[in-house]
C-alpha cells in the first residue's frame, strides 16, 4: 500500500516532534552541550534521516588542473572560490552527496558548503576566535536547512546564517567568503591554469542528482514554517545579500540591477542541480555574480524564497516594483 506524500510527511513530523529532546540526542552527541542554546523551541530541529556523519564531509582534498579535468558536463554547477591569489572549483557533483568541504585557500581554512534542500553554496573562514574548526555534517535539519558540527567542541552551527546555534560557541559567527556558483564552462574559460577538485574517493555515483524534481516542487522537505510573501513560490530561488533578496526571475529579466549598493548580474549557461536525474541535463537557472560599486565580489547566497524567509522574517524584498 501506498501512504500518500502528505500523510507521510505528517507522520514524519510527529515522530520527529517527539524525539526533538537533546535527552534524545545525547547517545549520539555526548561532547555537545545542550544547555547552550538560541534556538526558541527543540522541536524545530529535526532529523533529515542520515545520523551524524551519515553525509561525510571532506576534508583536505586533492585538485587537479582544470584545464585536464574530463567528464564533467560545461552546464553543471561549481562553487568558485578566488583566494590568496588561487582559483578553484568544487562541483557541485561532489557536494550534493558530501555538503561540506575542509580545506585551505591562499592560507586561510574555509569551509566550502552546499545544503541541497535550500540551494545554499556558501564558503565560510573556519577561523573563531582564533581556533581553526573543522565542520561535518549533523544529520539534523532546521527549517530544512543544513545544521553543521564542529568536530573541536561538538557544538552546531547553521549553515545558512553561518551562527552556532546549540553547543559551547552558540551565538559565535562564521565569516562568510566571497565565491559563487556558476557553470563548469565558465569556470575553466575564466581559470583553465586554475584547479578543481578532484573526485572523491567514494562509491558514490558522482553526477546524479538524488533530489531529482525537487526544485519544481510546491513544498519544500520537512518545513513547516511560513511560506514567502508576494505571491513568490516557496522553491524560488533568490539572491541574498546581507538581509535583503532579490528575486531571480526578475534579475533573469533585467541582466543587471544596480541597487542598495551592490551590482548583481546574471548570464545563462548554469543547469540547475536539483532538476533531473542527471545534473548537467537540469534545465538552465543561470549564473549570479554580486559586486560592489568598485567591482568587488561580496558574499551572498542563492537560495531558495522559503529558506530566506524562514532565517529573514523580517528582509527586505527587493521587487523593483
Amino acid at each position: 500500500m501506498r501512504i500518500p506524500v502528505l500523510s507521510f510527511l505528517i507522520t514524519v513530523l510527529i515522530a520527529a516532534s517527539a524525539m526533538a529532546s537533546p535527552e534524545f540526542w545525547r547517545h549520539e552527541w555526548s561532547q555537545t552541550n545542550f544547555e547552550k542554546s538560541s534556538v526558541p523551541n527543540w522541536v524545530e530541529i529535526l532529523s533529515g534521516g542520515p545520523p551524524k556523519d551519515g553525509i561525510p564531509a571532506l576534508s583536505d582534498p586533492t585538485f587537479v588542473r582544470a584545464s585536464g579535468k574530463t567528464g564533467i558536463d560545461p552546464t553543471e554547477p561549481v562553487i568558485t572560490l578566488e583566494l590568496g591569489g588561487q582559483a578553484r572549483a568544487y562541483p557541485i557533483r561532489y557536494l550534493t552527496w558530501h555538503e561540506i568541504v575542509n580545506d585551505v585557500v591562499g592560507g586561510v581554512p574555509v569551509a566550502v558548503t552546499f545544503c541541497p534542500l535550500c540551494n545554499s553554496a556558501l564558503t565560510f573562514d573556519r577561523r573563531v576566535n582564533g581556533r581553526v574548526l573543522s565542520f561535518g555534517v549533523s544529520g539534523k535539519l532546521r527549517n530544512s536547512d543544513m545544521i553543521m558540527y564542529d568536530r573541536e567542541t561538538e557544538s552546531w552551527w547553521q549553515q545558512a546564517i553561518g551562527e552556532a546555534i546549540v553547543g559551547d560557541l552558540t551565538g559565535a559567527e562564521l565569516d562568510t567568503l566571497p565565491s559563487w556558483m556558476e557553470s563548469w564552462a565558465e569556470f575553466v574559460a575564466r581559470h583553465p591554469e586554475g584547479f578543481v577538485m578532484a573526485e572523491p574517493g567514494y562509491n558514490r555515483d558522482y553526477g546524479r542528482n538524488p533530489y531529482q524534481g525537487y526544485d519544481s516542487s510546491t513544498r519544500p522537505f520537512l518545513y513547516s514554517g511560513e511560506m514567502p510573501p508576494h505571491g513568490i513560490d516557496a522553491l524560488a530561488r533568490v539572491v541574498r545579500v546581507g538581509d535583503r533578496a532579490w528575486p531571480m526571475e526578475r534579475l533573469a529579466r533585467a541582466g543587471e540591477v544596480r541597487e542598495a549598493g551592490v551590482v548583481i548580474s546574471w548570464r545563462a549557461g548554469q543547469a540547475s542541480a536539483l532538476d533531473t536525474a542527471q545534473i548537467g541535463r537540469g534545465r538552465d537557472v543561470g549564473s549570479i555574480r554580486v559586486r560592489d560599486g568598485q567591482g568587488r565580489d561580496l558574499p551572498h547566497d542563492v537560495m531558495f524564497a522559503f529558506a530566506y524567509h524562514a532565517f529573514w522574517p523580517d528582509g527586505d524584498w527587493m521587487l523593483g516594483n
